[in-house]
């Protein structure tokens, strides 16, 4: 086959080495020019003892094929890079790194599939097995993220933010008569928010679903630092205000409420914290008057009273 398809190097792990020799006559009695052989050094487990295989994934959680694949005879399903949700120049760029460095006291880590072109030689490989890393893996994949604009990754994640809606729905958790906001633009500045925390696509759900429902739960923890016992006149003050705010961008809305706090003469966390409990459920999240300029004027108001009602 590699004499057919005109395969001029073939690069393998060197658990191939013992057969090189048979490889080469089998060249020789054809009568055909042998392609260059390369052998490289093995992914080792994570540990560093052994060469990595599909089991050590299955077991430690992790993936080891690019793409889902099903075990024919045991019908055992290991799972993939794709469907993990790596991004496939992350898994490039990895690999490339497992045992290779530039050279010449390089600390680069993270090139484009044209820089590795140009870059990538076999004489700078290590002749030594490269432990599998499962984090700097995802590592790799989280910078990749970073790299891509708001709008892809808005793209990218609308068929799972669709499914988790669907899910929400299904459970109860926002009712038909809701029509939560899910338009590329909307969804894209909610990325850009929350990125930064995001290994995934996929994380954006769980770091920024209060954006397109309502919390139903609020954290206890989080309850019992926010909540004293003036808390709840002073949401009653904050309501009152946001209603009388007519612009509600970002910038407005939190100039108006910090000076309002000001004035009050009271510590910013008497506000901030239950407001943030309001809207997000947690004291966790971008800040708070970004979520609030997003979700907007009546969702905020609307989630301080809720919040007002059940605590």
């Amino acid at each position: 086959d590699d004499h057919l398809m005109e395969i001029s190097h073939v690069i393998r792990g060197e658990e191939w080495l013992p057969s090189m020799a048979l490889h080469v006559l089998l060249y020789r009695a054809f009568g055909w020019d042998a392609p260059e052989f390369a052998h490289l050094p093995l992914i080792l487990k994570p540990e560093g003892k052994g060469k990595l295989s599909k089991r050590d994934g299955d077991k430690m959680g992790f993936p080891v094929f690019p793409l889902q694949w099903t075990d024919p005879v045991t019908r055992d399903v290991s799972r993939g890079y794709r469907e993990d949700g790596y991004f496939p120049e992350a898994v490039v760029n990895m690999l490339a790194l497992l045992g290779w460095n530039e050279g010449a006291g390089s600390e680069k880590e993270i090139y484009t599939l044209l820089e590795l072109i140009q870059v990538f030689d076999l004489e700078h490989v290590s002749k030594s097995g490269a432990k599998f890393n499962p984090e700097k893996t995802k590592w790799f994949n989280q910078q990749y993220l970073q790299l891509k604009s708001d709008a892809e990754l808005a793209s990218l994640f609308l068929p799972v933010l669709a499914n988790e809606m669907k899910l929400s729905s299904d459970n109860k958790l926002i009712s038909s008569a809701q029509a939560p906001r899910a338009d590329l633009d909307f969804v894209a500045k909610v990325v850009g928010l929350i990125k930064e925390r995001a290994t995934f696509v996929s994380d954006f759900w769980d770091l920024g679903c209060y954006f397109f429902i309502a919390p139903t739960d609020y954290d206890e923890k989080a309850v019992k630092k926010a909540f004293k016992e003036d808390t709840g006149d002073l949401l009653k003050e904050v309501i009152a205000i946001i209603e009388n705010i007519d612009d509600f961008r970002y910038e407005k809305v939190s100039e108006i409420v910090k000076s309002w706090i000001t004035a009050k003469e009271i510590g910013f966390g008497k506000i901030m914290m239950p407001l943030r409990l309001s809207l997000v459920g947690s004291l966790q999240g971008p800040d708070v008057f970004e979520i609030a300029a997003l979700i907007g004027k009546n969702e905020t108001i609307k989630r301080i009273e809720r919040v007002l009602t059940v605590l």
